[in-house]
């Protein structure tokens, strides 16, 4: 299978028939204090932009990576944004956010 990689070579890039999905140590709400997303774990909590959100939002584990890039490509009118997902994706593994 095709790895995808962004930026230089990676160890551990998603690839598009990965079904990524939370770690179980972290879990998205929105925060009304906050006003935005967020991704609280046992240490502390991270601030999601409304993108990145949105992704999140999608890796349920059922969803391929294809599947994910596909769904937002039409949600957001049929501008590509596999790029930038798998980008994003790939960020939220390297931080362990993501398993696959």
């Amino acid at each position: 299978m095709r790895r995808l990689e962004s930026g230089a070579a990676r160890m551990n890039a998603m690839r598009m028939d990965s079904r990524p999905m939370l770690s179980p140590l972290f879990r998205l709400q929105w925060e009304e204090a906050q006003q935005c997303h967020v991704l609280l774990y046992p240490e502390g909590m991270v601030r999601l932009n409304d993108s990145a959100a949105v992704i999140l939002q999608h890796c349920d584990g059922d969803r391929s990576v294809e599947q994910i890039c596909a769904e937002l490509t039409r949600r957001f009118r049929d501008n590509d944004v596999s790029d930038d997902v798998v980008l994003f994706l790939n960020h939220a593994l390297d931080r362990g956010w993501l398993k696959t």
